[in-house]
């Protein structure tokens, strides 16, 4: 037997597939694989890209048959780690970035305003006039930073919520489906 049917056998053994099942199936693909030797064909020809893998070959054959869980997309499962990785990062930034603008007070706005008087002059010539000038000062965009200090909070709330429920499962998509 080929050492490409055992590898397969190994890998139904691990994944718990009967005896019986796994028997026939091996006994299949070994048939298969002598008829292609037969034709010309190596395992490579006949089997591509699976060939450099049997244990995957294995798992999605016994997948396919209906006798163990499709295994998740792979693709799927590594792009969605880094899709929670950037929101995760982009809502802890703006939580950052809405405290430290709460903490400094900044940007800051400033309203100025002038009066003159007329004063009394103890010199002849007349009178001196007197001015008086108000600053005050505010942070305009306050209102604005604690909305976005709050929603920052949600959000990494919300992520928080979904790595747990990633780390649960390896998938957020597995646990929706069960």
């Amino acid at each position: 037997m080929s050492e490409f049917v055992q590898q397969c056998r190994q890998e139904w053994a691990r994944l718990g597939v009967p005896a019986a099942v796994a028997e026939e199936m091996a006994l299949e693909l070994g048939a298969d694989l002598r008829d292609a030797e037969a034709a010309g064909m190596s395992v490579e020809e006949y089997l591509g890209p699976s060939a450099a893998d049997a244990q995957a070959f294995a798992a999605s054959w016994a997948a396919e048959r209906g006798i163990i869980p499709a295994p998740a997309d792979r693709e799927r499962r590594r792009r969605r780690p880094f899709v929670l990785v950037a929101f995760t990062a982009a809502a802890a930034l703006t939580l950052v970035v809405a405290a430290i603008l709460l903490i400094t007070g900044e940007p800051r706005i400033s309203l100025a305003t002038s009066r003159t008087h007329a004063g009394i002059s103890p010199l002849p010539g007349g009178p001196i006039p007197h001015v008086t000038r108000h600053v005050s000062g505010a942070n305009a965009s306050a209102p604005i930073e604690w909305i976005l200090l709050l929603a920052a909070a949600v959000a990494l709330g919300f992520a928080a919520w979904l790595w747990v429920t990633w780390n649960r499962s390896g998938s957020i998509i597995h646990r929706a489906a069960h």
